[in-house]
């Protein structure tokens, strides 16, 4: 088959050349995006009467059936025809004939292409947010259930002091808040229009790109014609928020594969979200947020892929950049099926507030509440903080609890502990004095909520 821009070449390509160079495999979930631009694009020529109204008409709605057939299934893409630009184009020719020819005058491929996946990823960045509300709600909901529900906090994965787990949720809340930022922080900077860049060096034809842009949703045309076709920091920029969004479902997977496993018991996942073993039929394994996990590093690949290939290419396009597709869809697509596992897997689970108690009881959690109890009696913290170490030692040795230290032994290591320390270590009153700005206090956490309730509004 005849390429639509062959006219220079003597011979055929190769059919070796036209299966690797074709990208019509994967960029044909942009076909929406191509007749969206192009329907676009014909209306302003007309507008601009570069070609006339008549012909304008024809084709637009030569583009609409064509789209109509598509979603029917009633085209077969064509690898002769490399992508999903020109198999459109010679849908539309095929269909009207000369009249379809006029459709690219005053553009490239160049410029389409980058235009439809810009269109794609704003669509895209737009879902995600969406999800990311709907994962940040959920959070938000475990936290409000929860707020009475004590348990250990760790550093170094060791007992450190006793929280909340509506307080640990809500640090996870915080992490969604950033990624719904980064997403419009996104549509702030690449809702430009590379449409009207041509190749590389704009075109002679009197178009409005003004037009084109109020028609396809874009806040402004960009500024230079040799960046709106080389640009592609805005999938740099979506895969690096992937890529973050990504890191941050992992550690809360990390965390929930710990808390299910027999060692912590602190939840039990639900079936729908777990897998038994072929060969052990006890076993009952986490992989939904196992897959989270490992999905992550997917991710991290595809980001770093589209770095490595634009780090030296010199302006303007190049075919390299056909690489930016595959990445962009699978970053896109992983991180939107992450999310939608997510919410519902964290909505079903069971959580065993008894065992998180127990657990915040053990290890010493409350040591650091004995030396402010010390520091209010009047002690230094580094003196506090000595005294509390030895009984801390003391207890080890005797395998007790700081609360079931009688008052005389608390005595022998200083004359200013009394019997009121007893409620001041209770884990729920560690918790409860812990009222300081973004602390785990009921009423903290409750401010938290209701400040990330009134950022969704």
């Amino acid at each position: 088959m005849k390429k639509l821009w062959g006219g220079r070449f003597e011979k055929d390509t190769s059919k070796l050349m036209e299966d690797f160079h074709s990208s019509i495999s994967f960029d044909k979930k942009l076909y929406h995006y191509d007749i969206m631009g192009s329907i676009a694009h014909a209306e302003m020529l007309a507008k601009c009467n570069i070609i006339d109204l008549k012909d304008s008409e024809e084709i637009i709605e030569a583009l609409r059936e064509i789209e109509d057939d598509i979603e029917n299934g009633q085209v077969e893409f064509s690898v002769s025809q490399e992508d999903i630009h020109m198999n459109i184009e010679s849908l539309l020719i095929d269909k009207i004939g000369d009249t379809g020819k006029k459709l690219h005058t005053a553009r490239s491929r160049n410029d389409q292409v980058a235009l439809d996946v810009r269109l794609y990823t704003r669509d895209a960045v737009l879902e995600l947010k969406e999800l990311l509300k709907d994962w940040l709600k959920a959070l938000i909901k475990l936290a409000e259930n929860n707020l009475d529900t004590i348990m250990p906090g760790y550093t170094h994965l060791q007992r450190a002091q006793p929280i909340s787990l509506a307080h640990t949720v809500m640090a996870h809340a915080e992490m969604a808040k950033r990624d719904i930022q980064r997403l419009d922080a996104w549509m702030n900077i690449y809702n430009v229009m590379p449409l009207g860049s041509g190749a590389l060096a704009g075109t002679t034809f009197p178009i409005d790109r003004n037009y084109t842009c109020q028609k396809l949703g874009f806040d402004s045309a960009c500024m230079n014609s040799i960046d709106g076709v080389s640009d592609r920091d805005y999938i740099i920029d979506i895969l690096a928020n992937a890529s973050i969004g990504m890191m941050h479902l992992s550690r809360f997977c990390e965390e929930l594969i710990l808390w299910s496993s027999q060692e912590f018991d602190f939840i039990e996942i639900d079936d729908e979200f777990a897998t038994g073993s072929s060969m052990m039929p006890q076993k009952k394994n986490p992989d939904a947020a196992e897959l989270v996990r490992g999905k992550t590093g997917r991710v991290y690949g595809d980001l770093m892929s589209i770095l490595t290939t634009m780090k030296g290419l010199p302006l303007s396009y190049n075919k390299d950049m056909q690489e930016d597709k595959e990445v962009l869809f699978d970053g896109i697509e992983t991180w939107e099926k992450c999310l939608r596992i997510m919410t519902p897997m964290i909505t079903s689970m069971k959580i065993k507030k008894y065992n998180m108690l127990e657990a915040a009881k053990g290890g010493y959690t409350n040591a650091t509440d004995l030396a402010d109890y010390l520091v209010k009696k009047g002690i230094s913290f580094r003196d506090a903080h000595k005294i509390t170490g030895e009984i801390v030692f003391y207890c080890i040795s005797k395998n007790i609890s700081l609360d079931q230290l009688n008052i005389f032994e608390y005595q022998e290591f200083s004359q200013k502990i009394e019997v009121d320390v007893y409620d001041f270590i209770d884990v729920k009153t560690c918790v409860s004095n812990r009222k300081s700005i973004g602390g785990p206090a009921i009423e903290q956490v409750k401010n938290n909520i209701r400040n990330l309730k009134s950022f969704l509004k």
